[in-house]
């Protein structure tokens, strides 16, 4: 073939949407998609989140748990408050103790004893009695002389025996007063053997 015209095109050839087109209208490309597959697309993306939260709340990591609350050992004080007046009571040695707690620990004091079965123990506020949170509780202790052959004169008189309760435990220790207590038990137990004596 020869001459000079206008190159036509081959076989399988089609128009480019985007290409202009010489002499018509750009042609308009109208997607629609079925309301019934609307639904179903919906209904799948909203499937899809809802597996996607259930997965992420089943999976996620929970929360460590909170610690235990301390021993009530670990939050208690105990300060010896010096003899009181003499009592009544031939052989007894009366003292205050002042027993505080740490803030937002509150203990309760079962029960306040002497290793030694030759003396006998009692309080005043009789216990069980529970110290707040933050705060001290005054504690008038007397001690009474039971046997004067069997009491100790040794190092074992500084200690006190006490039952600590709080929320996670109860727990009995061996408590050492200072500020002058053992000294002043000494004293107090030799006066009262002296006295007992014949």
């Amino acid at each position: 073939m020869s001459g000079i015209g206008p190159v036509e095109p081959g076989e399988d050839t089609c128009h480019h949407p985007e290409a202009l087109l010489t002499g018509a209208a750009r042609p308009r490309i109208r997607l629609t998609v079925p309301p019934r597959h609307r639904r179903k697309a919906v209904l799948g993306v909203a499937a899809t989140l809802t597996a996607g939260g259930c997965v992420y709340v089943l999976t996620a990591p929970s929360p460590p748990p909170e610690p235990p609350p301390p021993w009530p050992s670990q939050v208690v004080g105990f300060a010896y408050g010096g003899a009181a007046p003499e009592s009544e009571h031939a052989g007894a040695f009366t003292f205050g103790v002042s027993i505080s707690t740490e803030p937002g620990r509150r203990v309760t004091v079962d029960a306040l004893t002497q290793p030694s079965a030759a003396l006998a123990v009692s309080t005043e506020p009789p216990a069980p009695f529970t110290v707040p949170a933050g705060g001290s509780r005054e504690v008038l202790v007397t001690v009474y002389v039971l046997d004067c052959g069997e009491v100790p004169r040794n190092a074992g008189l500084p200690f006190l025996d006490v039952t600590l309760r709080n929320e996670r435990a109860v727990q009995k220790q061996s408590r050492i007063l200072g500020g002058g207590y053992p000294e002043d038990l000494g004293a107090a137990i030799e006066k009262a053997c002296t006295r007992s004596a014949p």
